[in-house]
């Protein structure tokens, strides 16, 4: 039985509707992303905005490593393609 995937409970982002393509600016390469895939990549790519500025908090940063192990674990294809 394959367990439902959830956003762990430390998550405050947005949580969209639905999913949606997204493109590896650097390669190129798409994936299609579930929503709930949709709203963890997008909160890391937010933290990675701030945290290149100098505006990161230290719970950003924690949170930050917790949401690519998340994601890690969710869809190993989709970021090996997109955050590897």
């Amino acid at each position: 039985m394959v367990k439902e995937l959830e956003l762990p409970k430390w998550f405050q982002g947005q949580t969209y509707p639905c999913g949606n393509e997204v493109t590896n600016p650097f390669s190129g390469e798409s994936c299609v992303l579930n929503n709930l895939e949709l709203s963890m990549y997008d909160f890391i790519m937010g933290c990675n905005y701030l945290m290149e500025r100098g505006k990161g908090s230290s719970k950003m940063v924690g949170e930050f490593h917790k949401g690519l192990t998340w994601f890690r674990k969710a869809n190993p294809i989709a970021y090996m393609t997109l955050l590897d």
